[in-house]
Formats: structure tokens, sequence, C-alpha cells
């Protein structure tokens, strides 16, 4: 069975902020990506709005039939626009204002009573929970422990070995580990950031892993030789 192929369009909205102006839309990308075959599109509504603008999740989330992953800190306010949007997913990551992207995963012992009662909340309306972790077996305990649903696994790392033609093995074993466990544990298993080509190449031979986001690479690769093309090899690199 083929993984799934999340496209992340956050850098849709850099191209168009980096103008202050309307072009190109978020929205028009996300129909288009769906159409060219991703199974879900994957928006991070960050506290500064630097990319993504609550009137991109408006327009994003109005398309019934696109499956919508809303990434969000867990905080009261990001809580309250899930519950008015409805995404179908929530992935909770961790925020920085100072950061470029997403630096790693997500500090679960930091504020676990907050981080369950934001889950019990999502779950109980339907909404599936995903967490964004460090591939290390005490997240996914913890993951387990809050009743979140699936996790992600933070590829940076190995991603950043593959990119530089470095040995990989260490960091190949463990996610597999990771997601052997996880998977073990009843945890839907997610991979993302930084990942490439090669990277999910790698990946993909990983059962356990069912579902992949992407968003920088395909956004970079679609510039340069398409959206429909780039969205094909991934789905042939997932099959």
């Amino acid at each position: 069975m083929s993984s799934r192929l999340g496209v992340n369009i956050d850098h849709v909205a850099t191209i168009r902020n980096a103008r202050g102006e309307k072009h190109p839309e978020p929205y028009i990308f996300a129909k288009k990506a769906f159409k060219f075959g991703a199974d879900s599109i994957t928006i991070h509504l960050r506290e500064d709005r630097r990319h993504i603008t609550d009137k991109d999740l408006k327009l994003i989330s109005s398309i019934k039939s696109l499956p919508l992953n809303l990434e969000m800190a867990c905080n009261d306010e990001m809580l309250k626009i899930a519950l008015k949007y409805k995404p179908n997913f929530v992935c909770i990551v961790p925020e920085k204002r100072n950061e470029v992207t997403t630096e790693g995963g997500i500090d679960l012992n930091k504020n676990r009573k907050k981080l369950k009662l934001v889950i019990k909340t999502l779950n109980k309306n339907n909404i599936r929970t995903s967490l964004f972790i460090n591939p290390t077996k005490s997240a996914i305990k913890v993951s387990k422990f809050l009743n979140a649903q699936c996790i992600e696994l933070h590829a940076g790392k190995i991603s950043n070995q593959i990119k530089k033609n470095k040995i990989f093995n260490i960091q190949l074993k463990n996610i597999k580990n990771c997601a052997k466990y996880a998977n073990s544990l009843g945890l839907e298993v997610h991979a993302g950031h930084g990942i490439d080509y090669k990277t999910a190449k790698v990946l993909s031979k990983i059962k356990e892993i069912e579902e992949f986001n992407i968003g920088h690479f395909i956004i970079g690769e679609s510039i340069l030789h398409g959206l429909r093309k780039t969205i094909r090899t991934f789905r042939k690199i997932l099959k």
C-alpha cells in the first residue's frame, strides 16, 4: 500500500507576501495540488502570520472535498481557530518567533497538562490530532499518553545527512525503530521536514510510515519543473 502525500503550501504564501500582493494565491495552489494527486493540504497558521493568514485558512477550509491539515501551536488562540474552521486534521508543532522554520519536535514534557486538554478538545470535535516530535521512543510514549492519534516524526536530521551525501545508517535505524514502536502502540506514523526525492526514497521503504508531509521542496521544484510533474514524481516514489 502506498503512503499518503500531504503538500504543505506555506511557501506559496511566502512568495505572495514578498510583494505584499495577492498573487500567487494559496487557495488556488491548494486546489491544483489536490487535483494533481496530493492526498491532503497542510498549512501552518503561525502566531506571527508570517506566511499563511486567517483569510487563507478560511478560503482553503471552505473547499469541503479537500482534506486539510492545520499545523498550529498549542495555545488558546489556535485552539479557538481550529474549532471555528474544523480542519480534518491538526498537527501540533513547536513555535518560536525568531526561527526561520520549525527547528525540532515539540517539547512534550514542558506543558503536558495543556497538550492533553487541547488534544482532548480536538478529538471530541472529530479532528484527528497529530504531534510533531523528534524521533525518540520517550516522545512516542508520551504522545500515546496524551491520546494523540498520530505522530509526525521530524525527519530533518536524516534529510540533511542524505543531502550532504553523508552516512545516515544510524538515523535510518532510529526512525525505523521509532516507527515500529509507535505502530505497536496504535499510533499512526507520519514523517515531515526537509524531505526531498532522495529522502522520500529512503523513508518510503519503512512500511509503518503512512503519510509524508512535504512543503519547501515541492514549492521549489514546482517553480522549476511544474506542480503536476513534482507531485507525480513523489507519487511514484511513495507507491
